[in-house]
């Protein structure tokens, strides 16, 4: 059993930074590759970024690109995701999920899994942008 802890979100300011951070216990988070997705208030849960197992390769969301970074440290069994130049409609309790690795990274890269198919998830933090 893998448990994931989300930390660091907050209220902040249109153009702040925030890192968020999600802890792994219970096993190691390296041969898991690992995701972000938030959830806004009325809205469906959405991808935001996830990064392979070995932190090589990494995938965003079209609205975030350029301004939240995804990155790991499996020494530490953390994953984080660097939000700059926030904007209000980041606002949003934000997710990090796990799913096993293993997988080819041409297929990695094909393919972003669905939501349901992670096998781990945090209980979310809070992000609040205003503007």
């Amino acid at each position: 059993q893998v448990q994931l802890v989300e930390s660091g979100g907050g209220l902040v300011q249109t153009g702040d930074s925030l890192r968020l951070s999600c802890a792994g216990t219970g096993r190691t988070l390296s041969s898991y590759n690992m995701a972000w997705f938030r959830q806004a208030p009325g809205k469906e849960r959405e991808f935001v970024a996830r990064i392979r197992w070995s932190g090589g390769d990494v995938d965003y969301a079209d609205s975030v690109k350029g301004r939240l970074i995804i990155f790991r440290d499996n020494a530490k069994n953390t994953v984080y995701l660097q939000m700059n130049n926030l904007k209000p409609e980041d606002t949003a309790v934000y997710y990090c999920a796990a799913i096993r690795g293993g997988q080819k990274v041409e297929d990695w890269r094909t393919r972003r899994p669905e939501g349901y198919e992670y096998d781990y998830w945090g209980q979310g933090t809070q992000v609040t942008v205003s503007s």
